[in-house]
């Protein structure tokens, strides 16, 4: 089955791309719009997964620039982050945005733009940090959609409507965090399938663990 466009691009890159057989196993990608006009929800987030063999994209607008507010007031005496693109493996789980409410929230370091100059323009010429700078990937108002970015980032990659960011999260929410539990839900997907007389799921489900830890030792075997 041909990739979506989407991840097609990602893998042209050079990127990793999330293929396998586990449903769920999100390939999450910011796209950054050519418009340039400052303070606009005019990027793209996309999510793209397998369910039941079959690739699923949806994509929902956002931004990935900080708003005009911060680019103005930077917190940081280097300047309003600005997320470099790269592919950030592993660096965002569900948390708490700020305290306040569940988001994807960065885990490892990103690497950003230091935009200084407060012209009113996303300047990516210059200067990057790489770090733990809380960038997430959230929600604007919590209610209504946001016609403008204002406050709402300061480098974050931010939904615009609270109703597309509900339906991001729990596309999140299907595919356990801990390896474990991805084993465990792996293996009980794969019994889910197996019909062998005699055995009850239970044990179908063991035999599928034991499968997984022989294939994971003989992986390793050959590193």
């Amino acid at each position: 089955m041909s990739l979506p466009v989407v991840l097609q691009r990602v893998k042209d890159l050079g990127y990793k791309v999330f293929d396998g057989a586990a449903d769920y196993d999100l390939n999450i990608v910011g796209i950054r719009s050519k418009d340039k006009t400052v303070n606009t929800f005019n990027d793209l987030i996309t999510i793209s997964y397998k369910l039941r063999g079959q690739w699923h994209t949806r994509s929902w607008a956002c931004t990935t620039d900080p708003g005009l507010y911060w680019l103005n007031n930077p917190g940081r005496t280097e300047g309003t982050a600005i997320l470099c693109p790269g592919q950030y493996q592993g660096c965002y789980k569900l948390g708490k945005h700020r305290g306040s409410y569940t988001a994807l929230t960065q885990s490892k370091p990103v690497r950003v733009f230091r935009d200084p100059d407060r012209d009113d323009e996303h300047d990516f010429d210059v200067s990057t940090q790489e770090g733990l700078f809380g960038i997430n990937i959230h929600r604007a108002n919590k209610s209504r959609r946001s016609a403008q970015v204002d406050r709402w980032s300061a480098g974050c990659q931010v939904f615009a409507d609270p109703k597309d960011f509900a339906e991001f999260l729990k596309l999140c929410e299907m595919f356990p965090e801990d390896e474990g539990a991805r084993r465990e839900w792996l293996a009980g997907i794969i019994a889910a399938q197996l019909d062998i007389p005699g055995l009850g799921e239970a044990a179908e489900k063991r035999i599928v663990l034991a499968l997984l830890d022989l294939i994971t030792d003989l992986v390793d075997g050959e590193d």
